[in-house]
């Protein structure tokens, strides 16, 4: 018997590409597409976690050297994007359902009314316990970073600076922590000389998307198994643009 599968995704590239690269061999029977989050919102949350200097230093670093990364890797990433057929149409309308977020009741009752077996997560919001056990489905999601060591966001960034060559990406169960689900896949992604931070997520893309058919596989035949390491689990977020640059220009870290 086949299983039901959906996807539940904010609005980033990286979902329309695991979309395109999975619609080719799944039948996908919707994609649950939550509203993007509040700019203001979420700077003010951050500053209230880690303070109002660390924030400024990382927004200054979204502001002024990511868009000098996107230019200096710019081939880069082409060549990427070539490589790997990566391919970031929109998703088919027709099976577009809007929520205002993956916590809402909107988003309860369409899973309630789909019912998926597989529910394949990207690029949302931390899903809360309710809306996990709404459903006897299984969510699954793709981090760029080798769980639990790096948890959070630019796992392959903070993997080159720290030299510990665990510069990867981990597919697992989404339960209601960050990045702590049960691991059913992980693999390291090869870099070159030319890679910065940036096109490290491409390459992190590429890989989630080969290791998400395996557990998808898996899953379809009931036969999904959890793996273990015994790396200490750890949070990462945004580099300061201080701290950027002095990893750039001491330790050669792009």
């Amino acid at each position: 018997m086949s299983k039901k599968i959906v996807m539940l995704v904010g609005n980033d590239h990286s979902s329309y590409a695991m979309y395109n690269a999975l619609k080719k061999e799944y039948s996908i029977m919707n994609v649950i597409l939550e509203e993007s989050k509040s700019k203001k919102e979420f700077i003010k949350r951050r500053i209230k976690k880690l303070g109002l200097i660390k924030v400024i230093g990382q927004v200054l670093f979204q502001k002024l050297v990511v868009p000098f990364l996107n230019k200096e890797c710019k081939a880069r990433i082409a060549e990427i994007i070539k490589i790997n057929h990566l391919k970031f149409t929109d998703f088919e309308k027709n099976k577009l359902i809007k929520v205002p977020s993956v916590n809402s009741d909107i988003c309860i009752k369409a899973l309630q009314e789909i019912n998926p077996d597989i529910v394949i997560v990207n690029g949302t919001r931390i899903i809360s316990k309710i809306v996990l056990n709404s459903i006897k489905g299984t969510f699954i999601n793709t981090h760029a970073g080798f769980t639990p060591l790096y948890r959070g966001i630019h796992g392959a960034y903070w993997s080159k600076v720290n030299k510990d060559g665990y510069c990867g990406v981990s597919v697992h169960l989404v339960d209601p922590g960050i990045d702590t689900g049960g691991i059913l896949y992980q693999g390291l992604i090869e870099t070159k000389s030319e890679d910065n931070f940036v096109s490290y997520t491409y390459l992190q893309l590429a890989k989630g998307i080969e290791l998400i058919k395996y557990a998808i596989n898996d899953l379809m035949e009931d036969n999904h198994k959890i793996i273990t390491n015994r790396l200490d689990s750890k949070f990462w977020t945004h580099p300061t643009i201080w701290f950027y640059l002095k990893h750039r220009i001491i330790n050669k870290v792009k």
